[in-house]
């Protein structure tokens, strides 16, 4: 087992079968080498910083019905609602003012969002904040719109596939083309964009095989940014009486994906959060670098309930950044408020400065 851990660190690759055995087979000993070799590969790019990006969930509506989220079009139970443009705007103020460089702008797939209202709040956002990247994330669009978004000002965009099994993405998003996903990230690059692919751990049905294939698309794809996030269910959906994902298996592909793509940026999702008191912290610990305190109206944020028992909800936006800065630093690592790009897309001095030191022991 060591010897698989040490050729995936020396080399990003291993085969299915291999990656399949390790995850089968690891022991806590194996576990532990595993997360050790993954913070020094994420350390050999990032040092010890974690990068802040203030959420924004603009939109609960969405016209998908997804199985498993808590904003599909089929739940009567949600009270919906949408920020305008000038609350958005508060958002921002707010965010900026507390240190942030990044706005993640997240909602379901909102009609009433045209690209004419989006490019408008993303060029106003971009002009009034122009030290600041802004990521987007709000689902399946076209080439056509793709473009005009990424004109008005996006740097990033966040559209995670999920999971790579036809068969189980079929059983979850009705009426949606898994083909249609995947062409939205390869658009994505083309236009230049930091792109930000996914998946969810322990969904209903989800094998290792299935796990493995996550970890060979996101290699084949080499996105900017993986989120991995554990199934969490949603009382109100189809799979609301399934069982949660693992804490555990979460870590180990969050410390797959670091060795496999050793400079993409990796999320400690809230959802880890959830589920453990200590999950963003030991995400962390196994080779993520990305926090999202959310920035969001504490009104809305219960509304935009993806999962169930989602946490910080209540919290004031600077009440977020202090508590997640602490927890950050309770783990031996610091907080870094700059934009925070991908080493490939590096604009700012510090960043440029910082891989270029730190790359050579990649």
């Amino acid at each position: 087992m060591r010897a698989l851990i040490h050729q995936l660190f020396e080399t990003s690759t291993l085969g299915r079968e291999d990656l399949i055995h390790l995850i089968n087979h690891m022991d806590d000993d194996d576990r532990t080498y595993l997360f050790s070799c993954a913070l020094e590969k994420k350390r050999a790019f990032y040092g010890d910083s974690v990068y802040m990006r203030g959420l924004i969930e603009f939109t609960n509506y969405c016209k998908q019905n997804c199985n498993y989220c808590g904003i599909r079009a089929g739940n009567p139970s949600v009270e919906r609602y949408r920020l305008d443009k000038e609350t958005i705007l508060k958002c921002c103020a707010e965010g900026h003012a507390l240190g942030y460089r990044t706005f993640v702008l997240q909602g379901g797939e909102d009609p009433f969002y045209t690209d004419d209202i989006l490019c408008d709040i993303l060029s106003t956002i971009k002009s009034t904040y122009p030290d600041c990247a802004i990521t987007l994330s709000i689902g399946e669009r076209s080439l056509e719109s793709y473009a005009r978004l990424k004109k008005a000002g996006i740097d990033r965009y966040l559209l995670r596939h999920e999971t790579a099994s036809p068969s189980l993405y079929k059983e979850l998003h009705p009426n949606m083309s898994q083909e249609n996903r995947i062409q939205c990230l390869h658009t994505l690059k083309t236009l230049g964009v930091q792109v930000g692919a996914g998946f969810m751990v322990g969904l209903p049905g989800q094998t290792t095989e299935d796990l493995v294939d996550d970890l060979l698309f996101l290699k084949d794809l080499s996105p900017s940014m993986v989120g991995i996030g554990p199934f969490i269910p949603q009382k109100d959906t189809p799979l609301g009486h399934a069982s949660k994902g693992s804490v555990e298996m979460t870590l180990l592909m969050v410390a797959l994906t670091r060795l496999l793509l050793p400079n993409a940026l990796l999320p400690s999702t809230t959802a880890l959060g959830t589920l453990d008191p200590k999950g963003r912290e030991k995400a962390l610990k196994a080779g993520a670098n990305v926090v999202m305190p959310n920035l969001s109206p504490t009104d809305v944020r219960e509304q935009y309930a993806l999962y169930d028992d989602k946490i910080c909800t209540g919290d004031e936006a600077a009440h977020c950044r202090q508590c997640i800065e602490g927890r950050i630093k309770s783990v031996g690592f610091y907080v870094d408020m700059g934009r925070g790009d991908h080493p490939d897309f590096a604009i700012e001095k510090e960043d440029k400065k910082r891989y270029a030191h730190l790359t050579r022991f990649a």
